[in-house]
C-alpha cells in the first residue's frame, strides 16, 4: 500500500538525528557516502519523499500509538551512490497522521 503524499517528515529527524554526528547509532557517516550532509538536509528530505515514500509500504506492527510500516528501497544520493535503506513510518491512531520515524542501513538488501 502507498502511504499518503502529505506524510510528515520532521526536519528535526534529519538535522538532529540522521545527519548529526553521534557517538551511538551514527547514520551521518553512512549517509555522507551518498553525498548527504547537514548542509543539504532538504535534499535528503526530498529524496526520501520522492524515492522512498512513493514505494509500497508493508505493515509490520500495530502498537498502542498506531500502525507501523516499513519501506525497503535503494536511496540514490546527490553524488549518484545508492544506499540500501529500511525506513519506518507510523500512522498515528490518535490523529490519523502518518509520519516518518527513522531510516537505517538495510542489511538484508
Amino acid at each position: 500500500m502507498k502511504l499518503p503524499d502529505d506524510t510528515l517528515i520532521a526536519h528535526e529527524k534529519l538535522t538532529q538525528y540522521l545527519l548529526a554526528l553521534r557517538k551511538r547509532n551514527d547514520n551521518s557517516q553512512w549517509l555522507a557516502q551518498a553525498g548527504y550532509s547537514i548542509e543539504n538536509w532538504q535534499v535528503l528530505e526530498n529524496d526520501i519523499r520522492n524515492q522512498i515514500l512513493s514505494a509500497n509500504a508493508t505493515p509490520i506492527e500495530k502498537t498502542e500509538y498506531g500502525q507501523l510500516y516499513e519501506i525497503r528501497r535503494n536511496l540514490i544520493g546527490p553524488n549518484g551512490k545508492s544506499l540500501p535503506v529500511c525506513t519506518i513510518w507510523m500512522t498515528e491512531t490518535a490523529t490519523g497522521n502518518t509520519k516518518f520515524i527513522t531510516m537505517y542501513p538495510d542489511k538484508r538488501r
